[in-house]
């Protein structure tokens, strides 16, 4: 038995579907533990594509009991839509349970969200517009609306008559926006309770007891540690805690029954939306990267901004998560390259750090010290092993694992389920040093 998390070890889009896709196989259960639909997987399977916002990826295994825990905020016209498309391909979701304890994003909180962020002009943050910091906030505020609230009617008529009036004067006085009519918004959500009403259970105990069932479980994060609300790039960050410490929240978990971390990242680096980013590529080589790793948010459909591999980040990555290994994922992007650049340090204030700055300001100055290793110019997509990758590929993998100071379980070389090279098992290997043998990396760093 085994209880895993999964983060994203940059700015999110790191893949993590897929991972957590191929990790479900090994899984009894899969709990989402933070963010909403300002998130999006993608997983393809037998040449099928699936984008999922809200449901666990591995909803996809028909055995395989899913769970959106507490600590995510659910929009419930877009999660009725998720199960609709599901069932409609022949996709089972009779084994989804959603927490009671979950807060749910209303009608003005998309409002405010989108009209926030136009007010904010050249600071503006990048929100995707789904109403998930405003969902937050009232959260926060002690105003919210729980999934528990939906399916008490005249509870929920009480409190959205109220809330709807309070909100309608932010709208019209701050914003200039048309009221919304609470008898409207009302029946609405009804109609969204008694559909969802059947899978609405308290997950907390639901988790507690497939541990004490000894049952494998794994915990799927949204974004990436550089989006966590106190860990990341603030202000340009998510509203919710990506990182591992948010899967125990997120969940009702305590930290003594997690078992490991792995971290998801690219073999690049990649951004969606606002704020400082060192290793940022301009011009062709950042079009290229873009192109070849079809990189356009599943959410949004935003171009993502694309890089170098960032070190930095990925040292201070696993040290805030207390990764285990890593997932490195799109190595296949990088084929066609004569040279490719990584980021070993920073300068900043013409000083060299190997550290991640807490403070933004300092982190918008930093310029990356880059170390250039080779290409290796041939496809890597059908290998399967580490000795059919080519020489300059397992090199840069060695060295991302050095650099990281964590041993890298699995490496992706494209979008299927197939294309991916499993190195070890990191769900049934072993609680601590995963992959080590007296202190050193083995597998990959002695490959």
């Amino acid at each position: 038995m085994a209880n895993v998390i999964v983060i994203g070890a940059q700015w999110g889009d790191e893949g993590k579907g897929k991972i957590t896709d191929l990790l479900s196989r090994s899984a009894d259960v899969v709990v989402r533990y933070q963010g909403g639909v300002n998130a999006g997987h993608t997983i393809v399977v037998n040449g099928q594509t699936f984008k999922l916002h809200l449901i666990p990826s591995g909803i996809l295994y028909p055995n395989t009991e899913c769970m959106i825990g507490c600590g995510t905020v659910i929009d419930p016209q877009v999660l009725i839509k998720e199960l609709d498309q599901l069932e409609a391909l022949g996709i089972s979701t009779r084994n989804l349970l959603i927490s009671e304890t979950a807060h749910v994003t209303m009608p003005y909180h998309r409002l405010i969200d989108q009209a926030s962020e136009e007010r904010r002009g050249s600071y503006k943050i990048g929100t995707t517009g789904r109403g998930i910091g405003p969902t937050y906030a009232d959260k926060s505020e002690r105003t919210g609306i729980r999934v528990l609230d939906l399916m008490n009617p005249e509870g929920l008529r009480e409190q959205l008559e109220w809330t709807i009036n309070y909100k309608n004067v932010i709208l019209e006085k701050l914003y200039n926006l048309p009221l919304l009519d609470p008898k409207q918004v009302i029946d609405e959500y009804l109609g969204y309770a008694e559909r969802l009403r059947p899978y609405v259970v308290d997950t907390s105990l639901k988790i507690y007891d497939a541990i004490q069932r000894r049952r494998n479980i794994l915990f799927e994060g949204a974004q990436g540690t550089l989006l966590d609300l106190d860990h990341g790039t603030y202000p340009y960050v998510t509203s919710s805690n990506p990182v591992a410490g948010g899967a125990c929240v997120g969940t009702g978990l305590g930290p003594t029954m997690i078992d490991r971390v792995i971290g998801i990242a690219k073999a690049y680096t990649t951004r969606v939306g606002e704020g400082p980013f060192p290793t940022e590529i301009g011009g062709e080589m950042g079009e290229v990267l873009c192109t070849r790793g079809a990189e356009f948010g599943t959410t949004t459909g935003r171009r993502r901004r694309c890089g170098w591999f960032d070190a930095v980040i990925g040292r201070y990555a696993v040290r805030i998560n207390g990764m285990d290994c890593l997932a490195i994922t799109k190595l296949d992007v990088l084929d066609e390259l004569e040279q490719i650049q990584v980021c070993v340090a920073y300068e900043i204030d013409g000083e060299r750090s190997e550290h991640f700055p807490s403070n933004a300001r300092k982190f918008a100055q930093c310029r990356p010290i880059y170390k250039t290793m080779p290409g290796w110019k041939t496809s890597t997509s059908d290998c399967r092993t580490l000795e059919e990758l080519p020489k300059q590929a397992l090199d840069y993998l060695k060295f991302l694992a050095e650099l990281t100071e964590v041993p890298i379980a699995i490496v992706s070389l494209g979008a299927s389920r197939d294309q991916t090279i499993i190195v070890e098992d990191p769900i049934h290997g072993p609680k601590r040093g995963l992959l080590y043998q007296d202190g050193t990396p083995a597998s990959l760093l002695s490959a």
